[in-house]
């Protein structure tokens, strides 16, 4: 027989570094449980902020799926800067063609894209959206 699914929740944590707190607790999970697990799966990951969907069941059992790290944080960390610009317009950063066919091919599971070239041009404005430049 499955189990009851108590609640669902999506959430964005550091990786390797999660902690108990009023975040976790909303979810209804075992929070020293979770976070060993969360920080042991994402470990190499630290500094980056990590996609989570943590399914909780009745019996106070739980279940998570790890996805891939947002493309802005990706994007931002290969131009070097901390931030991006408001306006399209205004150039803050430079990324390569190698920078974007890297990320587009990490992020490949999670995007609605056929394939790496239709992946590339979602990064691709992505990083023009965020003031970024593009050179080869």
């Amino acid at each position: 027989m499955a189990k009851k699914v108590a609640k669902v929740v999506k959430m964005e944590l550091p990786g390797g570094d999660a902690k108990p707190g009023p975040k976790l607790a909303s979810a209804g999970v075992v929070m020293p449980k979770f976070c060993t697990e969360f920080n042991a799966k994402t470990a190499d990951r630290r500094g980056e902020v990590v996609p989570v969907i943590i399914t909780a069941y009745e019996d106070k059992t739980f279940s998570m799926e790890i996805k891939t790290s947002p493309v802005t944080g990706l994007l931002l960390k290969a131009a070097g800067i901390s931030k991006g610009s408001a306006s399209q317009k205004q150039i803050v950063g430079k990324v390569t063609k190698a920078d974007i066919r890297r990320i587009a091919e990490y992020k490949m599971p999670d995007l609605n894209a056929n394939d790496i070239e239709a992946a590339m041009r979602i990064i691709e404005g992505s990083a023009k959206n965020m003031g970024l430049q593009i050179v080869d």
